[in-house]
């Protein structure tokens, strides 16, 4: 029961963002190509990310592996922050000039967290594969060296030793992250719309509490209450994201954006007025 949890949470991780694009293309009719840019998004914040990271771990105590929770949830709840919300303002700004409604901002930010979920997805299922292969050959471990065998052996225990419906934790969070996603795509959105960067400091302002949030509950907490912190998370973001709904489609279909109407060709426009009635006209006596 636990091997095949752990593979069908590796592909929810996979299929539920891929299912939350479609649904958002055809119901909205978005272009995919706001996803696979909010995917970019991720992607480039994570390159200045995960290095900044390794950078400040080096330089402050206290801050790499085992570290004190509070600082960790400080500082890299920041670095998340500002690195993938300067990320997702770059996109929108130099490479998505037309994406400027509410609908946009959706499929912007599913593929922003989808893509992270993804990634997350393919190596919870690259781990499945190798624990499985460790316990079937245990004398793989023969060549490590004595301090990492002791945190492979750890490793390997709690693997095996998690429930079955805790293995599906990871898709279960995945689900509540890409509600915030969304919700941090609508608050960045706002930057244009209401032609405001307060609203990118908002963004980064959010981002950092539920990231900080979310390091701390893992680090006092059980997984089930960590998850229903997040899922808390997730709620209120999913309330921000229906606070900025448009109250009219009208309001979301800005001129030369994603929803721009094709004008009507004054071809179609028949305005001549029939010629029988031409002799009728009051400009006949004129």
């Amino acid at each position: 029961m636990l091997i095949p949890a752990y593979f069908l949470n590796a592909l929810l991780m996979i299929l539920i963002p891929i299912l939350l694009g479609i649904f958002l293309a055809r119901k909205f009719h978005l272009s995919w190509r706001l996803f696979l840019f909010g995917g970019f998004a991720f992607i480039l914040s994570q390159i200045f990310h995960l290095p900044l990271n390794a950078l400040l771990a080096h330089f402050i105590p206290g801050l790499g592996s085992g570290g004190v929770a509070w600082l960790q949830a400080l500082i890299f709840g920041f670095t998340a922050a500002i690195t993938e919300e300067l990320a997702r303002y770059s996109i929108l700004r130099n490479n998505l000039k037309e994406a400027r409604s509410w609908k946009a901002a959706l499929m912007y930010g599913a593929g922003h967290g989808g893509f992270e979920a993804m990634i997350l997805g393919i190596l919870a299922g690259l781990t499945v594969v190798n624990m499985i292969a460790l316990h079937n050959n245990p004398d793989m471990l023969a060549s490590l060296p004595a301090d990492k065998l002791a945190l492979v052996q750890k490793q390997l225990t709690a693997f095996w030793a998690t429930p079955w419906y805790l293995a599906l934790m990871g898709a279960v969070e995945r689900v509540s992250t890409l509600i915030i996603q969304i919700s941090l795509a609508v608050i960045v959105m706002q930057t244009f719309l209401k032609k405001n960067k307060s609203w990118l400091w908002a963004a980064i302002g959010w981002h950092w509490f539920v990231d900080a949030a979310a390091v701390l509950s893992a680090a006092h907490f059980s997984i089930p209450i960590t998850e229903l912190i997040i899922g808390v998370l997730a709620l209120t973001s999913l309330m921000i994201i229906f606070y900025f709904r448009p109250i009219s489609p009208e309001d979301d279909a800005p001129p030369g954006g994603e929803n721009r109407r094709e004008p009507i060709p004054l071809e179609a426009l028949n305005f001549s007025p029939p010629t029988d009635k031409l002799d009728d006209s009051r400009y006949r006596n004129a």
